[in-house]
């Protein structure tokens, strides 16, 4: 059953429109049309059966039980025809290499994708340019160039795109990079993170210098103090709640074909390491559907993994890919990312607190048995129609494990999906009980808590309520995190988290929340201090709660 506002948003940004504007499909076409566009897959392999397989999926979406990322409920069997949501292109060194990523942007904008980027490769600010003998500009400006072309391209008609912008920790740019948001009009169509590496938390630990690396000659250009770098990060985020960090050298042990290449980026929310000129189509379980009389019906999200996982290897077969190389390494490595949506609201019906370790043990279980599951199913997959092409060299080669999939496992944020799906976003605990979110094109929506709303009767409903809706600034940093590493420790990829923190937090406070996660073993973190920016995209009503 759909709500008023998924009704809105589906209605704003997904459905069929005509000419004038109005939409010529209703929900129900909208799934139909996906699932019948991506079932189609099926007709490429041998005992394939697309329309017992389309029920299948049609089932799943209309249900609210599942739901793939937003380009493949825009696009699927429609003339665009991109489905994945994630993208990573290179940058090097060069003016050739740089305005042919700005066109390689607008062309998966245009189709509804995030981009991210790593600028980690470009010559400082004022190195030599030995074909001009003039100085160079610096990543920075050149994330200016991305950001400016992002900004007068409409993605898919619908709204402007998302990027992620990398710089890595040991770059000679890196404080200008770190601070470059503090001011509010600056690069309003990114998002930034910093690679930290290994090496910059020894020196941070021992308290040494580190040396900034020229990426043009490979020597030394200065060095600082690694405690004094990370304080500036820190600090900077306590300011605009940029930059976040990626412990990249983490990611890079994860690394499922290392063979093929090194992860430098990730797509614009962190929860999905690529490959340059990578892509991935995400999809997330809701896990409202799996609490069956107050308890996880297994067999019920056994079903909903085998029949996700064979929805998102399909989609690889049947999206269409703004360029060839996208389309090459996709297929070549054919990573899916699987997660889910819900679990703050499945918490709530299994009447467990967010900030408790059984929450952490929960979300830990359910999320091992989705992974557990997914390789199940994308061995199965591997059976049918074969492993993925990169397999030889990879860790899932060495460890005699045949695969259709380099990955099966992400935790995106499902901001939109969630609204859709009138549950819970990701991972996160709720927002407030009320509360507004800002969506594309200005769209404003106000929430009200479909479970509080329904726990307001009865004489213990306030107790239950105080006990159960933890609201994100009412979780305390190290709980979230420990959340966030229940499920990071059953993921592939990566955790979409952010770390709400109240309008008085510190900047020690935030510095605290990045050494934390990098001694858990995360892939990286957000921070957002409450009123840290002029606009933001979820907001407070007047609520005791909030």
């Amino acid at each position: 059953m759909l709500d008023r506002n998924a009704i809105l948003v589906l209605n704003k940004r997904y459905l069929v429109k005509d000419e004038a504007g109005n939409p010529v499909e209703n929900p129900e076409g909208m799934f139909r049309r996906v699932a019948h566009a991506v079932a189609r897959a099926e007709e490429n392999y041998k005992g394939g059966n697309s329309k017992r397989v389309e029920e299948e999926f049609y089932r799943m979406m209309s249900n609210l039980e599942f739901l793939p990322n937003s380009p493949a409920l825009m696009n699927a069997g429609r003339e665009l025809g991109q489905l994945s949501a994630c993208f990573v292109l290179p940058v090097e060194d060069s003016l050739d290499s740089i305005f042919d990523s700005v066109k390689e942007t607008a062309r998966i904008h245009q189709t509804g994708g995030g981009t991210g980027f790593s600028f980690s490769h470009l010559r400082p600010k004022d190195d030599i340019v030995a074909s001009t003998m003039g100085a160079a500009s610096g990543p920075v400006s050149f994330i200016r160039v991305f950001n400016m072309a992002t900004e007068v391209i409409k993605q898919g008609g619908t709204r402007r795109g998302a990027n992620m912008g990398i710089l890595r920790i040991d770059h000679p740019d890196i404080e200008e990079f770190i601070t470059v948001k503090k001011d509010p009009r600056e690069l309003n169509n990114f998002n930034l993170s910093v690679a930290v590496t290994d090496a910059f938390m020894e020196a941070y630990i021992k308290d040494e210098g580190f040396p900034l690396i020229n990426p043009r000659t490979g020597k030394t250009a200065r060095t600082v103090r690694a405690k004094k770098l990370f304080a500036l990060i820190a600090e900077s985020a306590w300011t605009s709640g940029e930059p976040g960090v990626l412990f990249i050298d983490t990611i890079n042990r994860a690394n499922p074909t290392p063979d093929i290449g090194e992860i430098e980026a990730t797509n614009p929310c962190g929860e999905q390491p690529l490959l340059p000129y990578e892509s991935c189509c995400l999809g997330s379980i809701n896990l409202v559907k799996i609490i069956q009389d107050g308890r996880i019906d297994w067999e019920m999200l056994k079903r909903l993994t085998h029949n996700a996982i064979r929805f998102l290897d399909n989609i690889i077969d049947v999206s269409r890919y703004p360029l060839p190389d996208i389309e090459n390494i996709t297929k070549g490595n054919r990573k899916t990312g699987l997660g889910v949506m819900g679990f703050a609201h499945m918490l709530v019906l299994l009447g467990i607190p967010y900030d408790s370790s059984e929450a952490e043990q929960t979300g830990g279980k359910v999320m091992g048995f989705i992974e557990q599951e997914s390789k199940a199913a994308s061995r199965l997959l591997a059976g049918e129609r074969g492993v993925f092409p990169h397999y030889k060299g990879s860790i899932w080669e060495k460890r005699n494990l045949p695969q259709r999939n380099a990955t099966t496992t992400t935790i995106a944020p499902t901001g939109t999906l969630s609204i859709i799906a009138g549950t819970s976003s990701g991972i996160e605990p709720i927002y407030d009980v009320r509360y507004s979110r800002m969506l594309f094109g200005g769209l404003k929506v106000e929430v009200l808590d479909p479970l509080y709303e329904q726990m307001q009767q009865g004489p213990d409903a306030q107790t239950k309520i105080k006990r159960l809706f933890r609201t994100a600034y009412q979780v305390a940093p190290h709980s979230h995190l420990k959340i966030q590493k229940a499920f990071q420790d059953h993921v592939d990829n990566a955790v979409s988290k952010t770390i709400n923190l109240p309008e008085d937090a510190s900047p020690d406070t935030i510095l605290d929340i990045y050494l934390d996660a990098y001694r858990m073993g995360l892939k990286g973190t957000t921070v957002f201090r409450d009123q840290s920016r002029e606009t933001q995209v979820l907001s407070c009503g007047a609520h005791q709660f909030c």
